[in-house]
């Protein structure tokens, strides 16, 4: 199942030389993931409700052509590893006018209950594990 997330970019997104700052990509990962997991029925307040946090580890962002004020980007998270007890999302980050690769990116993550300990959704949650397990890109 493919997850197409669309975010215009607001000016105040932007720096000094016009372009989005380096550091809302973060942001706008993070948007497209949560909203990536409530089109599978996985929204975080039922995670939260299970005990289940998916703390971010790592990010990785490589930039490929620049974006602007006005500028629509097409966000398409993907899951490229995931063993129960850690996962890492990729996303597929394009310019929607031109087709122009803007960043290739990945978060790593791990699953922890409410006190941060490490879990395996494999056992805690079976039937979340099958949804990631199904969404893994091979």
């Amino acid at each position: 199942m493919s997850f197409v997330f669309e975010r215009k970019i607001n000016y105040y997104e932007t720096d000094r030389m016009g372009v989005v700052h380096h550091s809302n990509y973060i942001r706008y990962m993070e948007e497209s993931r949560c909203a990536w997991l409530e089109s599978i029925e996985m929204p975080f307040e039922l995670l939260e409700e299970r005990d289940i946090t998916i703390p971010v580890l790592s990010v990785k962002c490589e930039y490929k052509h620049h974006v602007t004020f006005g500028d629509t980007i097409i966000i398409e998270p993907f899951v490229k590893e995931y063993n129960g007890v850690r996962m890492t999302v990729g996303y597929e980050v394009t310019d929607k006018k031109t087709g122009n690769k803007v960043i290739e990116a990945e978060t790593k993550h791990c699953f922890t209950n409410k006190n941060l300990r490490p879990i395996n959704l494999k056992k805690v949650a079976k039937e979340f594990s099958d949804k990631f397990e199904a969404l893994l890109v091979k």
